[in-house]
């Protein structure tokens, strides 16, 4: 990295830590050079951090600075004009972007996969099959131990971990598998995702609740397996789960919608001037960034899928 290119990352990040404003008048970089920050919400670090390491591989004059933070923390970042591109798993409020828009500013939000919520449990826990209702039963409370949903298990309370109380998995619960309800109190946060993967694979009564790129195993690129440290529940959206109406999440049936849990990513751009932060998002929406997309396991918005069934 060249010595400009190194002086303007730590002026970048200076400006963020300090919480300063930016203006459009303070802003150097072109369509495909400089450099500028952008956040992302952590459930995704591993995918945007291969798209930001091919994209400055193309553009040798272009440095993305990433911020890996909650959803929360990422969508207040560009609302406060400290970064103008933020990844989340929800596009802009309509009062988000009224206030935007009360500043002369033009925010978009772009599809830019569909990602799926995995439930992890140690792997010496047999119970692989569960249905949507019983999660929800086990988020709010309603349900303490697994003999309430599995009557033969010996494996006691449950212990159920998120990453953090901000992220964007614990909103999907609530509003998604909840459909409102207020989560159990008894739910514990670790830090980050591999945390919750650490204390699942040492923890025989837990279960996880992720986002379905952090288990992808590196070394099959067919995206029929996951990392063998926990394993993967499969998810009934019926009534009662039969090894025939259970899904894992997989990308032919987040793809198909057969998996029921589901959420699609964005990208929220508000790039008044059409610089740095309009050629990345163009470049994550492109044939090549969507790519990187369909590699990791998620479905791509913009890329054709080819689904090969084997019998």
């Amino acid at each position: 990295m060249s010595a400009i290119k190194l002086f303007w990352l730590f002026a970048v990040i200076l400006l963020i830590s300090c919480g300063e404003t930016k203006n459009k008048d303070k802003f150097t970089d072109t369509y495909t050079e400089g450099v500028i920050p952008i956040a992302v919400d952590v459930n995704f670090q591993p995918i945007i951090q291969e798209e930001l390491e091919v994209f400055e591989a193309i553009y040798k004059k272009a440095g993305i600075v990433p911020t890996y933070t909650s959803e929360v923390d990422a969508i207040n970042l560009l609302l406060k004009d400290s970064v103008r591109l933020a990844i989340a798993t929800r596009p802009l409020s309509a009062n988000e972007e009224a206030s935007l828009r009360s500043k002369k500013f033009s925010p978009h939000s772009y599809r830019l996969a569909t990602d799926g919520i995995a439930l992890i449990t140690n792997n010496h826990n047999p119970d692989s099959l569960i249905t949507v209702s019983q999660i929800r039963s086990i988020l709010t409370g309603e349900k303490s131990n697994w003999k309430d949903i599995f009557p033969t298990s010996k494996l006691g309370k449950f212990q159920v971990v998120f990453d953090n109380q901000n992220s964007s998995t614990v909103r999907y619960a609530i509003d998604s598998i909840c459909e409102g309800q207020p989560l159990s109190n008894k739910l514990n946060a670790q830090k980050t995702n591999l945390e919750v993967i650490d204390f699942v694979s040492k923890t025989p009564n837990a279960i996880g609740i992720i986002g379905v790129n952090w288990l992808g195993n590196q070394k099959d690129t067919t995206n029929l397996s996951f990392k063998n440290v926990v394993r993967v529940m499969a998810v009934s959206g019926e009534a009662q789960a039969t090894v025939e109406n259970s899904y894992k999440p997989f990308q032919a049936y987040l793809f198909y919608g057969y998996y029921p849990l589901t959420r699609s990513v964005f990208v929220i751009l508000n790039d008044p001037r059409s610089s740095l932060p309009s050629g990345l998002t163009k470049f994550l929406t492109s044939d090549r960034g969507q790519r990187i997309i369909l590699k990791s396991g998620l479905v791509p918005s913009t890329q054709p899928v080819r689904i090969v069934h084997i019998k």
